[in-house]
């Protein structure tokens, strides 16, 4: 498992979101994001390798980047997510609970 998991839930539906497409970056100047991990949401709604085995967290700012159109047509076509890693021996695992008309995500677990 990579440091840095994600899970999509659909709240409208009740179930998890498969085929979500997600990239996460790494933000390496106020103008500048490069791309370290990218995945798809598998039939659990869940992305438990973002990030290549081994790939060591540094401390910063990372964005994951949820496609919703790879999902379905939706209001929000994709959402940004964007957090602090502070300690990189830390877990990070950020869900993203999806509605038709909003969204909501938080640090689990």
């Amino acid at each position: 498992m990579s440091a840095i998991t994600t899970h999509v839930l659909d709240t409208t539906r009740g179930r998890p979101a498969a085929g979500i497409s997600v990239t996460l970056d790494f933000q390496v100047s106020t103008e500048e994001w490069e791309e370290v991990g990218r995945g798809v949401t598998d039939t659990d709604g869940r992305i438990r390798s973002l990030m290549e085995t081994g790939t060591e967290l540094i401390t910063g700012i990372y964005r994951l980047t949820f496609n919703l159109e790879s999902y379905q047509h939706a209001f929000y076509p994709r959402v940004v997510v964007e957090f602090r890693v502070e300690n990189p021996q830390e877990h990070y695992h950020i869900p993203l609970l999806l509605g038709a008309f909003g969204y909501t995500t938080y640090r689990g677990s």
